[in-house]
């Protein structure tokens, strides 16, 4: 049995490398992806403590948060696909402005 802190620690690297993704880049598909990376940490430790535990509720929820994840990637992937046909940038600073 692998102990917890193990899956703490990768959930905590996976959390740290999707932040700082998300704070330093500046491609917007990119970002997205890095968010995705932060959901999937916390996925991990809800997996895990649902495993320590004997309790199912974690992996219930990690079941809606991969819902509402993919669900988020279909609106964020379409707002996109708009911004780019209006301003032809993908850039999050060229993205700023909420007026087209």
């Amino acid at each position: 049995m692998i102990p917890i802190e193990f899956f703490l620690a990768f959930a905590a690297i996976l959390f740290a490398i999707g932040a700082y993704g998300v704070m330093t880049k500046n491609n917007t598909i990119i970002v997205l992806m890095c968010v995705e990376l932060m959901l999937n940490a916390a996925n991990i430790n809800f997996v895990a403590f649902s495993a320590f535990t004997g309790d199912a509720m974690g992996q219930v929820f990690v079941i809606m948060t991969i819902t509402v994840a993919a669900a988020e990637v279909a609106v964020g992937i379409a707002i996109l696909l708009n911004a780019y046909k209006l301003k032809k940038a993908t850039e999050v600073d060229g993205l700023a402005s909420m007026r087209w």
